[in-house]
């Protein structure tokens, strides 16, 4: 269900994108680099290809509570009413626990990595915060709220959070008393220390003025994270957070350090080890963005293929429960294979073009096989 919500708004996705290079063009300000922006669009079509498979995975729980649930409304608006201001609520203590848990953390990094900020930033999305998150609106399912409900209220609050990913809108004047801007949420992708770890809210930033997690925009935005990836590779970006992770697990020194930096804060350091570099005296805010230079001639093949592979991508999300489970799959390994082959290509890597052939070729068979299927065989 959800997958198709977002399958809809995939189109106006990309026309608001392009309405933002024309505006960004128009006032002769830089906001996309084609690397970052095939490492962002890339994470997102990773997750909503996996989804494809994984999607019942993702609310299962949410349907076990709801089975199991503790009321049953007589009234059609009151589930909507719950789940309007829950899912806001809920989703904001998922959103600050995903800043403060380290395990968390790890799914969650993985929108956090651009070092822009554009509205491609928004479709940068972790596969495992779709189940993260699930046990936090758990609650919701427990006093009845039913699950296309909750499914469509949660994918309404998704659609809002799409808008406020950019730098060209200013502040709203009143709205900004009540409602997540991008002048708020400016501040959330910022890595500036007066703005970490703050403005959590979905639709809403009450909740950050009433627990005490709201920042005014201020000092300009520094985006990216403290611990750069220093990567394009969507595929890589979803697995390093875990492998960091578990690295500094095996570092630890003391056993009791070893399981507690999964679940401490991101900002804490085991005993005897280094505090990250860059720390103390800010210099971090001062290094240069991960930007290797490919050829236009590349970026433009890139480009080329990496459309391909969106309409691919759409096409697996709206045929998810109707198209064959080989044809599902075939379409979900090219896309997987774009997304590692264009990222290689934009930096340079050695496997880059073994890779692409590969993938050309496995294109080409899928192709002759379809067409020697629909002339039957």
């Amino acid at each position: 269900m959800r997958s198709n919500f977002i399958a809809l708004a995939v189109p106006f996705f990309f026309l608001l994108i392009g309405v933002e290079l024309w505006v960004a063009r128009a006032r002769r300000r830089s906001v996309y680099r084609v690397g970052d922006a095939v490492g962002d669009l890339g994470c997102g079509m990773f997750q909503q290809v996996l989804l494809v498979f994984l999607s019942g995975a993702a609310i299962a729980l949410y349907v076990w509570v709801y089975a199991h649930r503790l009321v049953t409304w007589r009234s059609a608006a009151a589930p909507w009413l719950i789940a309007l201001i829950g899912v806001d609520l809920l989703y904001y203590w998922w959103h600050r626990a995903s800043h403060e848990v380290n395990l968390l953390w790890a799914a969650h990094v993985v929108h956090h990595q651009s070092e822009d900020y554009n509205l491609a930033v928004a479709l940068r999305q972790a596969i495992l915060t779709s189940f993260t998150v699930q046990p936090f609106y758990a609650p919701l399912a427990l006093i009845g709220v039913p699950p296309l409900v909750f499914v469509s209220v949660n994918a309404l609050s998704t659609l809002y959070q799409f808008w406020i990913h950019t730098e060209l809108v200013g502040r709203l004047g009143w709205l900004e008393a009540f409602l997540n801007t991008p002048s708020h949420h400016r501040v959330h992708h910022a890595m500036n220390p007066q703005y970490l770890d703050k403005n959590y809210g979905a639709v809403l930033i009450v909740w950050d003025r009433l627990f005490g997690t709201f920042a005014r925009e201020e000092e300009a935005p520094v985006y990216g994270i403290v611990k750069p990836l220093g990567s394009y590779h969507p595929i890589w970006a979803q697995i390093q957070p875990l492998v960091a992770l578990t690295a500094a697990s095996l570092r630890a020194p003391r056993p009791i350090d070893k399981l507690r930096v999964w679940f401490a804060s991101p900002a804490w350091t085991p005993e005897g080890a280094l505090p990250y570099p860059g720390l103390a005296d800010g210099s971090y805010l001062r290094r240069p963005k991960y930007d290797p230079s490919a050829p236009t001639a590349v970026q433009a093949y890139v480009l080329v293929q990496f459309a391909l592979a969106v309409v691919v991508t759409t096409a697996l999300m709206f045929t998810q429960a109707t198209a064959p489970p080989a044809a599902l799959a075939v379409g979900a390994v090219l896309v997987v294979l774009t997304l590692a082959a264009s990222a290689g290509l934009l930096e340079r890597r050695p496997w880059a073009r073994p890779l692409e052939i590969g993938r050309l070729a496995l294109a080409l068979t899928a192709m002759a096989a379809l067409l020697w299927v629909r002339r039957g065989g």
